[in-house]
């Protein structure tokens, strides 16, 4: 499988971020439960990855109109792996310890694989993400076809949500069907990510 692995997680950041068409590069995090997780651990299967900040209006618009949820769901009933990543260094928007994290999932219901606490953001700068939500899906075989925006409405109304053209769930359906992923690449819009300060 062509994953690219890393053998020093604090050295992700020394290869080039991920491009679509390129292997993913794997990474192990931990869960608001302590339960750690690899991208390798679910080889064989579609992979969402979602950078994921529950104090930001545009994940909110997401989330409190239930679009979110409605993907999740949808998506890991058919075997995808769909890993909600935080990257909110401790002390900034977005980051919560384990249990507070745990009670935020509950609160918006969120129906994810999992919630991976990337709280020295080394993981999402190895991925290039930069904002929230910032989309990612990886095919079977370990290799990115899509990265960018969830959408294409740029804005905090959930009103919008409605008659958008979905760029994740456009590029699962397409490559589940065997067909080429099309757009490969969108904008990402949302809250820059709240990375630690170095």
């Amino acid at each position: 499988m062509p994953i690219q692995h890393s053998t020093c997680l604090p050295r992700t950041n020394s290869f080039n971020p991920s491009e679509v068409g390129e292997p993913a590069p794997d990474f192990t995090l931990k869960d608001a439960d302590g339960e750690t997780h690899s991208l390798s651990d679910f080889e064989g299967q579609y992979v969402v990855l979602e950078w994921l900040n529950f104090e930001c209006p545009f994940v909110g618009k997401h989330y409190d109109s239930g679009n979110m949820q409605k993907l999740q769901n949808i998506y890991t009933d058919k075997g995808v792996a769909w890993l909600s990543i935080v990257s909110s260094a401790k002390g900034k928007q977005g980051y919560y310890p384990p249990e507070e994290m745990k009670a935020q999932k509950r609160k918006h219901n969120g129906n994810m694989t999992a919630i991976l606490m990337d709280a020295s953001g080394e993981i999402g700068k190895t991925y290039g993400a930069t904002v929230t939500p910032h989309m990612y899906v990886i095919n079977p075989e370990g290799e990115l076809v899509y990265r960018g925006g969830i959408d294409d409405k740029p804005t905090t109304d959930e009103a919008d949500v409605e008659g958008a053209t979905n760029y994740v769930s456009g590029a699962l359906e397409a490559a589940m069907n065997g067909e080429e992923v099309r757009p490969k690449r969108a904008e990402p819009y949302g809250c820059t990510i709240k990375y630690a300060s170095k």
